[in-house]
């Protein structure tokens, strides 16, 4: 699974799918989480707007990904 890099302590979950290349627009992100397709940290999540954070895992299609989230120093 690889890991993500985001420049902030949080990112949306259909932020997170567009920048880890897991879908292509937004539109398709919305449309993915709705029908229960994603996964984070093993359970399915419907809503777009979930807050992600470092460490969280994120499953669509048999790929997933990683947040990893600045240090908060």
């Amino acid at each position: 699974m690889d890991e993500v890099l985001i420049d902030t302590p949080t990112i949306r979950l259909g932020q997170f799918l567009k920048l880890a290349n897991l879908i292509d627009s937004g539109a398709d992100a919305k449309a993915v989480i709705a029908d229960g397709l994603v996964r984070v940290n093993g359970d399915v999540e419907r809503r777009r707007g979930r807050q992600l954070v470092d460490g969280d895992t994120v499953e669509f299609a048999g790929t997933g990904a990683t947040v990893a989230a600045p240090s908060a120093s």
